[in-house]
């Protein structure tokens, strides 16, 4: 495998993982993030311990770690769930966050080519959104494109990109019914695009093949209450995303989908999702809805201002569907708080 030439932002970002179990996939990653550091969050039993392979540079956090720096605020991080993932943002010090699962593995594009995910996402971000006016060649900051014939010159400087949203390859990213339709369907198609998601438009946000900018919208990239003591799982990337396009949308910043690709070698079981996924699978039906609605006062312009309103929002209007829901807006605060305790300069964070 053919390392990287360079390192784009090597100073300026940390690689987040979750995990339960030993960390050997990244020996295929090595060429592509052995000059990045690494910060590991373990799931489940903090006494087990987890083996990473020599020559990356790291820190391991497990629950027992959460809960000594967080103190009473430790509530707020999910346990046995993926969502535990957000401490790695909180305690970070960088400007950019790049979070892969460990069951991902390195693409390869229709060329043979093995895809170095981390430099793709960087260029992403790197390079401004058009969330304002569709571009119908995609992405015009990408090679071989440019704003098309009746694009708008007064929008072709863009927004910062504050989110990278990457896609995969084999292991479709599918809930548990579709799952159990299509239990051999695999994802074979590579789409040479990059795409901003336009204002006012929601998405499904995977958290297994993301970057986004800290220091734009770091503060907003809670995954939620889920997993273990919480009555829905597998929710917590798609409320994180729910919640981060609202304040995206309302701060004038922009989201990109599409290129990286990266392998995703597991499917779980569908059965056991759905187990984890069906209070939300009818509750998302309110959600959705609830966030296409959702505005921000124009008094709101720190994330952290736009994310306690949005939290207060939550618990006055998805509270009435269930009590899970006050809940959880009680946790997106008591997140806001934490991470202002172990981010204090960040109280300023102006996403514009």
């Amino acid at each position: 495998m053919a390392a990287s030439s360079s390192y784009p932002l090597k100073d300026d970002l940390d690689i987040v993982i979750p995990t339960i179990r030993n960390l050997d996939f990244l020996e295929m990653w090595r060429p592509f993030f052995q000059p990045y550091h690494l910060i590991i969050v373990q799931d489940g039993d903090p006494s087990r311990t987890i083996k990473v392979p020599d020559g990356f540079d790291y820190e391991l956090y497990n629950r027992n770690d959460i809960n000594k720096i967080l103190g009473p605020t430790a509530s707020c991080i999910s346990f046995k769930d993926s969502a535990c993932r957000c401490f790695g943002y909180m305690v970070s010090k960088k400007k950019y966050i790049f979070t892969i699962d460990d069951d991902c593995f390195v693409a390869k594009d229709p060329t043979g080519k093995d895809i170095d995910a981390l430099q793709q996402h960087i260029n992403n971000l790197l390079h401004p959104s058009t969330p304002y006016f569709f571009n119908t060649l995609y992405d015009p900051f990408s090679d071989g494109a440019d704003f098309v014939r009746g694009y708008p010159f007064s929008l072709r400087e863009g927004v910062p990109t504050a989110v990278s949203h990457g896609l995969w390859l084999n292991i479709p990213d599918y809930d548990a019914p579709t799952q159990l339709v299509k239990p051999r369907e695999r994802n074979t198609r590579y789409v040479d695009a990059v795409m901003t998601l336009p204002k006012g438009i929601l998405f499904p946000m995977c958290g297994m093949n993301l970057t986004f900018d800290r220091s734009l919208i770091g503060p907003a990239m809670y995954f939620g209450l889920m997993g273990d003591g919480q009555p829905i799982d597998r929710y917590d990337d798609m409320w994180a995303g729910w919640c981060v396009k609202v304040i995206c949308d309302h701060l004038g910043l922009g989201i990109k989908t599409g290129l990286p690709y990266i392998w995703h070698s597991k499917a779980n079981n569908p059965f056991v999702n759905l187990k984890k996924e069906y209070k939300g699978i009818f509750w998302q039906e309110e959600i959705i809805p609830f966030f296409q609605d959702a505005t921000l006062p124009k008094e709101c312009t720190t994330v952290q201002a736009c994310y306690k309103e949005l939290s207060k929002q939550v618990k006055d209007k998805l509270g009435k569907i269930d009590l899970y829901f006050v809940k959880l807006a009680d946790g997106m605060v008591t997140w806001i708080d934490a991470w202002e305790e172990l981010n204090p300069s960040a109280k300023a964070t102006n996403g514009k």
